[in-house]
């Protein structure tokens, strides 16, 4: 399988990539800055520069060609304003997924947020929610399309401690902490079910083993 990731440099990605590149998946990552690939390289990724806040829809239609999924994975970081979190979380997920439905490639998964679902208090610190209403107009854009097989994982707090392979799954989940390496698990799991094509799920550390997770929701229909 040919799976093309946008935000291949991210810290997601990065894990992503080791884990299907491992079990022999040809994979590419979009990246920003030349000096990104060596990261990308390590697991064999496949380095495709290829800024996605400045790319016309043809130049990124071009790295998606003969791909049988696609993962957004972008973001615009900590430390941006207001407008990146626009140009990145929403406008570029939005034109991925365009150059996607354009080259054919139906299995579309994108890595949303929790807090997504629901308009963010008044008191929310305003830069984080922008990035909440950029990561909830993306969603309802890609969740609108009848040329993807979409599905949108919304992960609870993000760390870096070590992965457990258990987690819970489900389109509620409650707010809770996640492991990086646990999301990338899940997102190969989630790859390899058709049938959680169009759910929208939360994710969070639990008691269930990854796979059995990802059955469960793919047995829900």
């Amino acid at each position: 399988m040919r799976i093309v990731i946008a935000g291949g440099h991210g810290q997601i990605a990065l894990r992503l990539e080791r884990l299907l590149t491992a079990r022999g998946d040809e994979v590419a990552g979009i990246i920003r800055k030349p000096e990104q690939a060596g990261a990308l390289l390590v697991s064999d990724t496949e380095p495709v520069v290829c800024d996605l806040e400045t790319a016309s829809l043809e130049d990124v239609v071009k790295h998606l060609e003969g791909a049988d999924a696609a993962v957004f994975a972008a973001g615009a970081g900590p430390g941006s304003g207001v407008a990146r979190k626009d140009t990145v979380d929403r406008r570029s997920a939005v034109l991925f997924a365009d150059a996607a439905e354009r080259a054919g490639v139906r299995r579309f998964l994108i890595i949303s947020a929790m807090g997504a679902a629901h308009e963010p208090p008044p008191d929310t610190e305003p830069v984080f929610a922008a990035y909440l209403r950029a990561k909830a107009a993306a969603d309802d854009d890609i969740r609108a399309r009848a040329g993807l097989d979409w599905t949108v994982l919304r992960p609870g707090r993000l760390t870096n401690e070590p992965g457990t392979g258990r987690v819970k799954l489900a389109e509620r989940t409650g707010r809770a902490e996640i492991t990086r390496d646990d999301v990338a698990a899940v997102l190969v799991a989630l790859l390899d079910e058709p049938r959680t094509a169009g759910h929208t799920l939360e994710l969070i550390n639990g008691d269930t083993p990854v796979a059995e997770a990802v059955a469960a929701v793919a047995e829900q229909g």
